[in-house]
């Protein structure tokens, strides 16, 4: 079955940097476009980036771009994203997407950037 586990996340101070990684496994990974999304407390679900099958293209929500990458390995099967620059607004919950029909996506991993 399809799993889409993620890692990475932690407490880190304004400014820093944290690289979040998403392993997949039941599907063809080098077919399909990924994505990160993040929830905060009391807010929706938002976008944070995507990147297409091949790694070739990738799109960003203006609030992460210029300070997050995201990439990935097909290899490897895994997604993904380099955060520099935190603010404390950066603080959510990460989720990692996989984009296709049946919309997967995994269990999250927290992110918090204090002040």
């Amino acid at each position: 079955q399809v799993q889409l586990v993620e890692s990475g996340g932690g407490l880190v101070q304004s400014g820093g940097s944290l690289r979040l990684s998403c392993a997949a496994s039941g599907f063809i990974f080098s077919s399909y476009a990924m994505s990160w999304y993040r929830q905060a407390p009391g807010k929706e679900r938002e976008f944070v980036a995507s990147i297409s099958f091949a790694g070739v293209n990738t799109n960003y929500a203006d609030s992460v771009k210029g300070r997050f990458t995201i990439s990935r390995d097909n290899a490897k099967s895994t997604v993904y994203l380099q955060m520099n620059s935190l603010k404390p607004e950066d603080t959510a919950v990460y989720y990692c997407r996989q984009n296709g029909r049946m919309d997967y996506w995994g269990q999250g991993t927290q992110v918090t950037v204090s002040s």
